[in-house]
């Protein structure tokens, strides 16, 4: 089993994005059951956080029930009824079942849901976090006696560790906010102090395209910002047609209809989220969460941009296991640009991309949005680098577009003692994410030379080039021994080669021997 994660300070520091693999090692019957010995590793760069699990069939088929509210139809391999230990059938099963995981752990939205983590992982996942934070929320709740829940709303969001809270104030019962906790996650580099602070100071934060804040709090295990419930849901919700109060899996793995935007209105959208996210960076407010969850668009079609407080406590990115596969993705800033990339791709055809890179687009992308998507998704440009902010709102897809006269004035006034404090936190969240950068591409390295010298081709050039020296070896073990190195071949004249017919030879010495010693 794998062991509970946890910093000097005695806080669980478990990256909850980090990829996890898994591999059926062996099968072997005990008892009345097959018991099936799992070999689990979190993250190519943490080869020593791996360990053993010992499954059931049956524990596969309670994973498949709690899987199945996806609308996914996943490989679990059948159940029989005789037969169940035979040697034949108990390695098809375990094959069955290793290619039914590999599907489940392929799946962005499958392999990042406690109910997948829990089954690999039950040491670090076997909390119930709604009570946790509802715990967390009462006491709050003691210093902020204004507000009420009014119901809990489970499973709506895809972090684990962040829980949703329907509420209202007391003097205004009809209506509805939206409350989000969420513990520190690892990218937490700020003093519980300093992220209290920061906090405190959200409401105050005001931009045309961003979603405002009504009250922001921390203590040392978390902390919570309240919003306005927005009933329509975010841009997700509209392109799934989904609505915002149902479980994030259900309405978003396999929805039964989608829409993408038309083109126009892409342009728009897409240059407010540029302007929103670049005045973040200016301001330097670190951001790196840009998702179509995160984003609200307005009756009007204007973009809020939501959970402008995740980098504050720490939480690492939705897109961070591709954002780890390259080297050139190493700011906050080109993190935001990557994900700009798949907003803008999922706005375009309807659907999240759910792979790191995207080198052939449908045919019916328009020119204008298929040039943006190549310099950012493409597997050449994640491989050589992206462009900025500042590049982007140059391109002639959003350059000609013209935003309204903003009636609010953008602000965000940030104490100088604590912005250098956030600047440095920044620094420490990107080191974080280069160093495993370095590592993941370090292992690949040698991963593909292991792969390239256990290849076929190689392995036959290996054999021929044994085989030669093997010949070679045999030719030089036929030939005269000498302790001489053999003297050149000399040109015999007429008149030499006459006197040696004349001369008398003896062939049992070799020419090529050294004379007797006397």
């Amino acid at each position: 089993m794998a062991t509970i994660e946890r910093d000097k300070s005695g806080k669980v520091n478990l990256d909850d994005t980090t990829t996890i693999y898994c591999s059926i090692e062996h099968a072997q019957s005990i008892g009345d059951h097959v018991e099936y010995t799992l070999k689990v590793q979190r993250g190519l760069a943490n080869s020593d956080k791996a360990w053993t699990s010992k499954k059931r069939y049956s524990d596969f088929v309670a994973l498949d029930t709690a899987l199945s509210i996806t609308g996914i139809t996943l490989p679990l391999p059948p159940k029989k009824v005789f037969g169940n230990f035979d040697r034949e059938f108990v390695a098809e099963r375990k094959q069955g079942l290793q290619q039914y995981m590999n599907v489940v752990l392929s799946q962005p939205f499958l392999s990042s849901c406690v109910h997948t983590k829990r089954f690999l992982d039950e040491n670090n996942y076997n909390l119930n976090w709604q009570e946790l934070a509802l715990q967390q929320v009462a006491m709050f709740f003691r210093s902020e006696p204004k507000w009420e829940v009014v119901e809990p709303l489970p499973d709506i969001g895809w972090r684990i560790r962040k829980r949703y809270f329907n509420i209202r104030p007391g003097e205004l019962p009809k209506e509805r906010y939206l409350l989000a906790w969420c513990e520190h996650g690892p990218d937490q580099f700020l003093s519980d102090k300093d992220v209290a602070a920061i906090m405190r100071l959200l409401p105050s934060f005001g931009h045309p395209y961003l979603y405002p804040i009504e009250f922001g709090y921390a203590n040392d295990t978390g902390g919570l910002a309240i919003r306005n419930f927005f009933e329509k849901g975010t841009l997700r919700d509209l392109i799934c047609k989904a609505k915002p109060k149902t479980a994030f899996l259900k309405k978003y793995c396999s929805p039964k209809s989608v829409i993408s935007l038309p083109c126009q209105l892409i342009k728009v959208l897409a240059r407010q989220i540029l302007d929103i996210v670049k005045y973040l960076h200016d301001k330097h407010v670190p951001y790196g969460h840009l998702h179509s969850c995160n984003i609200i668009v307005t009756a009007d079609n204007k973009v809020k941009l939501l959970d402008i407080e995740n980098s504050l406590l720490g939480l690492p990115s939705f897109y961070r296991p591709f954002i780890v596969e390259f080297k050139k993705i190493n700011t906050l800033e080109l993190v935001d640009v990557y994900c700009f990339g798949h907003v803008l791709f999922e706005m375009t055809f309807g659907r999240p991309l759910r792979t790191p890179t995207c080198d052939n687009f449908p045919p019916q992308c328009p020119a204008e949005i298929r040039s943006v998507l190549e310099s950012i998704l493409t597997s050449e440009a994640c491989k050589n680098g992206l462009p900025n902010i500042g590049d982007l709102l140059l391109h002639p897809l959003f350059s000609d577009v013209v935003l309204p006269a903003a009636q609010q004035k953008p602000t965000i006034k940030i104490p100088s003692k604590l912005k250098e404090a956030i600047k440095t936190a920044k620094d420490q969240i990107e080191n974080r994410l280069q160093e495993e950068q370095k590592e993941v591409h370090q292992i690949r390295r040698r991963s593909k030379a292991a792969a390239h010298h256990s290849s076929e081709e190689e392995k036959k050039k290996r054999r021929k080039s044994k085989k030669k020296s093997v010949a070679e070896d045999e030719l030089n073990d036929n030939q005269p021994k000498s302790c001489e190195s053999p003297k050149p071949e000399k040109k015999t004249t007429i008149s030499e080669a006459v006197t040696s017919e004349l001369s008398v030879t003896t062939s049992a010495i070799p020419p090529a021997l050294p004379p007797e010693s006397k």
